[in-house]
Parts: C-alpha cells; structure tokens; sequence
C-alpha cells in the first residue's frame, strides 16, 4: 500500500525509481538470491571447496578486493561476511559491481561446461531490480542503465509545473508513477492509461473544451501557440496506441504485453509533453 507521502505526490520520483541509489529491501532481495545461489552452495573451507564458490571467492578477493592471497581467511563465511558488509552498506555503485562480478567469476568445477547456472541468477536479478524499481538491468553479462537522469527529471518536472494551476493533470501523473511502482500490485496498463490521461486532460484545459478528444484539443491549442508539427503528430499516433480498438484502454490486449518498460516510456513520455505545454500556454 502506497504511503501517505507517496499518495500526495511528496515522495521523491527518484527515491521510486532508484537512479544512482539502492535501498535496504533491494539490496536484501539481492542478497538473499546470492546466498542461496552461491554461498550455500559453497564449502566451509574455501580448500575443500568442489561446487566452484571457493574460486570465485578466491577471485573475489584478490582480483575485486586486490588484497593480498596469503592474508584471506580458510573459512568461507569470513570472506562472505567481507563481502556482505560492502553489498548491504556500501555505496549503491560497490554493490552493483559484486552484483557484476560474480556471474562473470563463477564456474562450477565439477563441470566447467554448465551454462545455466548463472543465467539463472542473472535471470533472477532483473526480476528484482525491476520489482524494486532499480534503474539498472543484467544486458549481455553486465550491469547497465535503463532509466535515465534525463528521464527522472522529465516526471519530476511535470510533477512541479502541473501541482498548482494544473492540478487534475498533476493527479493523473502522480497516480501513473503510484501503479508503475506498487511493488504489491503493480499495474502497468492503468499507469499507461494515467499518462496519457494526464495530457488529454492538460489539452482540454488548455484549449478550454472539457469535452474535446485529445486531437481536437491539440487542433485547438495549434491555432493559438504554434505547436511544433512534429510533435502534435508524434502524441497523435502515441495517443492512437492508447485509444484504438487494440489499445490499453480496452480488454482486447493482452495484460502480459505490457511491460514496465512501457509503462515507463509512455510516463516519460507523457511528462516531458506535459511540460512542454504548459511552456507553450504561458502568456
């Protein structure tokens, strides 16, 4: 359930989409997928070790921590312990670069061939990096950005110039980021649903036809402020995709087809045209 700072559109975007930072449930999430993947799979003395762990750990110490071979502890749990300390309170870059390392460092020594053990758990990271609203995915065996600074900034902007002389088109925005990060019950089709919304409703008050469809508004504010042609044209057809007879407003689509990514687009999107607008409406 979204908290109260949230439902009022206090929560900072960035603190929703984790740019740049990693929070406490994430890093636990995390945490806990590379125990059980890896730790528990391991030896209690790295020298006995058959499963692959010990290597990696080994690598993880002199490699990742570049600290010297004849110093490091028999005992796995200790460079685990070292390990966990830099992953739950380190800065967020040190625990996606552990995140990184072990998938490219861990081959199981009983069959150096097996290929889906790290698949799996790289598979599994992206499923919790996207239920807990990171910025950051596993692509091709390494850790890049999805989300983008410019992008935060785009919703965050929006947010601020639609709070107060806007305040219908500033629900409709603060609602779509609500369902876009409900970790309980994420609904992307709704949040895709509340970004388009949100410009049909600036549009209308814009233009001052409550009742106009978003292309008859857009007809409307073009006569008065000279809206760039290939903007009006580009959210016409962006504005199609929601509307048409296959679109999100209607059950013929299928939910799975919707993914964060799109729902996310479609709320930058949205955002950035919002903004743009009102640019355009001022005196």
């Amino acid at each position: 359930m979204a908290t109260f700072s949230e439902r009022i559109g206090l929560k900072p975007v960035r603190s929703v989409i984790q740019r740049e930072s990693a929070d406490e449930p994430l890093r636990n999430a995390l945490w806990n997928i590379i125990t059980m993947l890896y730790w528990n799979r391991a030896h209690k003395f790295i020298e006995h070790d058959q499963s692959g762990v010990g290597t990696l750990l080994v690598r993880f110490w002199c490699w990742h921590l570049n600290r010297r071979y004849d110093e490091m502890d028999d005992y796995a749990p200790t460079t685990v312990g070292v390990i966990k300390k830099i992953f739950i309170e380190g800065p967020w870059n040190e625990m996606f670069d552990i995140l990184e390392f072990i998938p490219g460092n861990h081959q199981d020594s009983k069959n150096p061939h097996e290929t889906h053990w790290n698949p799996m758990f790289i598979k599994r990271c992206n499923e919790i990096l996207e239920q807990y609203m990171s910025a950051y995915r596993f692509v091709d065996g390494e850790i890049v950005e999805i989300t983008s600074e410019n992008e935060i900034v785009a919703i965050e902007g929006a947010l601020s110039a639609s709070r107060s002389q806007y305040a219908p088109v500033h629900e409709h925005l603060r609602r779509a980021l609500e369902l876009l990060s409900d970790r309980e019950a994420r609904d992307y089709r709704n949040s895709i649903k509340e970004s388009i919304s949100a410009v049909e409703s600036l549009a209308c008050l814009i233009a001052e036809k409550p009742k106009a469809t978003l292309n008859d508004a857009l007809d409307e504010i073009e006569k008065k402020h000279a809206l760039h042609g290939a903007l009006k044209k580009s959210f016409s057809n962006l504005y199609g995709y929601t509307s048409d007879e296959g679109g999100v407003r209607h059950k013929l689509l299928d939910e799975a087809a919707l993914s964060l990514e799109d729902a996310t687009f479609m709320l930058v999107s949205c955002s950035a045209f919002v903004s743009y607008l009102i640019a355009k409406a001022k005196p």
